[in-house]
């Protein structure tokens, strides 16, 4: 009884740890990346955050935000000026397994907290709008990442020509969203 008891404590922690795996478990299955390619992607991130943050210079002169998927990096935020993000897209480029940086960096100060908390807003209702799969037969939004930066809505993923089409629609029709980029990457709708 004692030893139960002294468990407790320790077994607390298993319900969160429980539910995240099972919530990452869930979206793993519909996932077209392999699990090798989204553990790669989350390295990437790491890499590129850790590098960031290293260099003083350019993290004084900017904000950046870096997503990868498949690969593909995509930088988002405001930097001093052009010479700045470039000089960032090409430390990223240098990481291993990247293939691709898109450097979505705008010159110009940072966005105000505001228009943060509305950026977020954004990508929360896209993720909403497109998770009922309207109009897509066996669709799942976790196919689709989703990157909003001031009112501009990125849209990356491992798509159908049709899922993509419909999804832009679909985002593109939110309120606030100034415009839409697709990034997609296309694979044959019969896979």
């Amino acid at each position: 009884m004692a030893i139960a008891i002294a468990l407790v404590p320790l077994l607390q922690g298993c319900a969160p740890a429980a539910v995240v795996g099972t919530a990452y478990g869930a979206s793993v299955i519909h996932e077209r990346r392999s699990a090798a390619t989204v553990m790669d992607d989350e390295m990437i991130e790491l890499k590129a955050k850790h590098r960031f943050l290293q260099n003083t210079e350019i993290r004084r002169a900017s904000r950046i935000s870096i997503t990868s998927y498949n690969y593909r990096v995509l930088l988002t935020g405001q930097a001093e000026s052009a010479e700045v993000s470039q000089q960032f897209a090409k430390v990223v480029s240098r990481l291993p397994k990247v293939e691709q940086v898109y450097n979505e960096v705008q010159v110009g100060p940072p966005i105000s907290l505001a228009q943060e908390s509305r950026d977020a807003l954004i990508t929360s209702r896209a993720k909403i709008a497109i998770g009922g799969g309207r109009g897509i037969e066996d669709f799942d939004a976790t196919r689709v990442k989703i990157v909003t930066e001031n009112g501009v809505v990125f849209l990356m993923g491992l798509v159908t020509r049709k899922e993509a089409e419909t999804t832009t629609e679909i985002v593109r029709r939110l309120p606030g969203v100034e415009r839409v980029v697709k990034m997609f990457e296309y694979i044959d709708a019969s896979l």
